[in-house]
């Protein structure tokens, strides 16, 4: 009611709230659009958005390279011509333009260089920093201005430890997807029909958003105790799915044409750029969570207004 009030105080924002306030959202029995935009504003600025999401950006940054180092450490002793490249390539795809030479030169060194002594230790260390990450998540959703109920210290870490094994998996069946489109489809259709190349590229294209899609479901759907009340594939994954391709659009063509990182930092730019945007994804993340917290929260001042 506050924020109405102030902005019925001027003659344009008068308009966009008697507007909103028109639209009523489906299935939430009179309440507007206006009052789910009040409340989620409402979550962001007493949420300390921006805070947690340097806590979760940090834990994240701790966790994906132990993770990238498994796996690239298993690229030697998988019998698949041209694995790596394809592997690299499939990293790329997920990265700013400038920070994709980061990886090139670990690529080689792992490459001409196994090491099965690290394997097993690697593997451990990687599932407990991401299991940390992941709890950091969590953690940064339960800090939510509309979540009331939260999980003790030792059932959270089982849960991050379990959705770090599943996005693990998840990020291995879409390597494997990538290594069986480029081995097996596109270079035996790319000879015989040429006109159908860029379909198939665009169909790469919307499996890797599906991909995002999926794994941001996850998050929210075993983040917190409310997640599991609502659908596994919400408006606020949807969104978020959204947004990290605008962001990820958006900021390429920032570091492009107006970043000077390189020309400052080096060749440690690329790290710098690569910390920026998992801070920006990390935000992102949050304004997604917050729209799912805000829509539940309305689902349960339904009884209240009745």
């Amino acid at each position: 009611m506050i924020l109405r009030n102030r902005l019925n105080k001027f003659f344009l924002f008068k308009y966009f709230v008697e507007f909103t306030d028109s639209i009523k959202l489906p299935g939430y029995k009179g309440f507007s659009i206006f009052d789910l935009l009040e409340m989620y504003f409402l979550g962001i600025v007493k949420g300390a958005l921006t805070a947690r999401a340097g806590s979760i950006s940090f834990s994240f940054f701790m966790a994906i390279f132990p993770f990238l180092l498994f796996i690239l450490n298993l690229i030697p002793f998988i019998p698949i011509e041209n694995f790596d490249s394809i592997l690299l390539n499939f990293i790329e795809i997920l990265l700013p333009n400038d920070s994709q030479g980061f990886f090139s030169s670990i690529f080689q060194d792992i490459q001409s260089k196994p090491r099965g002594g690290l394997l097993s230790s690697v593997f451990l260390l990687s599932i407990i920093l991401t299991a940390n990450g992941v709890s950091a998540i969590f953690a940064g959703f339960e800090e939510s201005y509309h979540i009331e109920l939260s999980r003790n210290f030792f059932k959270q870490y089982l849960y991050s430890m379990g959705v770090a094994v599943l996005l693990a998996f998840t990020l291995l069946i879409a390597v494997v997807f990538a290594v069986y489109f480029e081995i097996y489809i596109y270079n035996n259709i790319k000879q015989l029909l040429e006109n159908t190349v860029n379909w198939l590229r665009l169909g790469q294209s919307f499996f890797y958003i599906f991909l995002i899609y999926f794994s941001v479901s996850i998050l929210y759907y075993f983040g917190t105790i409310e997640g599991k009340k609502s659908n596994f594939f919400s408006p606020g994954a949807l969104m978020t799915t959204l947004l990290i391709m605008i962001t990820t659009w958006l900021f390429g063509i920032y570091i492009e044409n107006f970043a000077t990182y390189n020309q400052l930092y080096g060749s440690i730019g690329a790290l710098l750029i690569f910390m920026l945007y998992i801070w920006l994804n990390s935000n992102v993340l949050l304004l997604g969570f917050e729209l799912n917290a805000t829509l539940m929260r309305l689902k349960n001042e339904i009884p209240k207004k009745e």
